[in-house]
Parts: structure tokens; C-alpha cells; sequence
């Protein structure tokens, strides 16, 4: 399941990306028009910002905008950033791979290989589709 961080930030990046080209989106506008809380909206952007996904501007005319083009950003790339590893298990994790405690031989082990299938099948999916993709539904 998506933490509400996630699914802030991709609706909030969704939001964004809808007024690509136009200038700069006030979190205020961002906030009311998906219905974020403006506090945990400014975290969450500073988050993005941090890991390179958006660019701010102060002042008048200030806000957020993408730096990057969001036919390039994937969703597996959002989630990672946002909510950290997508695998079920920290055991079949790419990029946060951890032996499970309790797991005493991951190549017998039917969970390991049943959860290699599910984060396979879910990494497809997420890589496949971009912020763009997103935009358009």
C-alpha cells in the first residue's frame, strides 16, 4: 500500500506536471485543487526538490516546476524516492537488499521466490509508465 506521503507527491507531481511550461505552481494552488494538507505538502516538495525532480522559485511568480522532462521520470523512480523500496521483502529488494531474520536459505524458500515474481511484475509496471503517462489519464 502507498503511504499518503506517496500519494501526495505523485498527485501533487501529476498536478505539477499538467501545468508543465506555464511557470511556477504555488503549493497553495497544489494544496486546494488535490486536497493536501499545505504543511505536509511542503515536505514532501522539499523531498522532490532534494532528489533533483523539482526546481523552486521565491518571490512573486515563485513556486515549484519540474526539472526534469516527465516523459523520463518513471513511477518506480517516484516511489523509491519517496517511499524507499518497492519489493515486498527486503530479501528480493533491488535496491535495499536485506536477508530476512527468520529465513535461514532464501533459495528454498517458496515466499523469496513468489515475492521475486511480484516485485518483477510490479517494477515492469511502474518502469513502463512515466509522470507524462500519468498526465494523460
Amino acid at each position: 500500500m502507498l503511504s499518503k506521503k506517496t500519494k501526495y507527491g505523485l498527485k501533487a507531481l501529476i498536478h505539477i506536471a499538467k501545468q508543465n511550461g506555464m511557470g511556477p505552481v504555488l503549493i497553495s494552488e497544489i494544496s486546494e485543487k488535490e486536497n493536501i494538507p499545505k504543511k505536509f505538502l511542503e515536505t514532501i516538495l522539499l523531498d522532490l526538490k532534494k532528489f533533483g525532480v523539482l526546481g523552486s522559485k521565491k518571490g512573486k511568480g515563485g513556486g515549484y516546476y519540474l526539472m526534469k522532462d516527465p516523459k523520463t521520470v518513471t513511477m518506480a523512480t517516484l516511489i523509491r524516492i519517496l517511499d524507499g523500496p518497492i519489493a515486498m521483502l527486503p530479501c528480493v529488494s533491488l535496491n535495499y537488499y536485506e536477508t530476512c531474520d527468520d529465513c535461514p536459505d532464501e533459495e528454498r524458500c517458496t515466499l523469496h521466490h513468489f515475492m521475486l515474481e511480484v516485485r518483477d511484475n510490479t517494477l515492469s509496471l511502474l518502469q513502463d509508465k512515466s509522470l507524462y503517462d500519468l498526465t494523460l489519464l
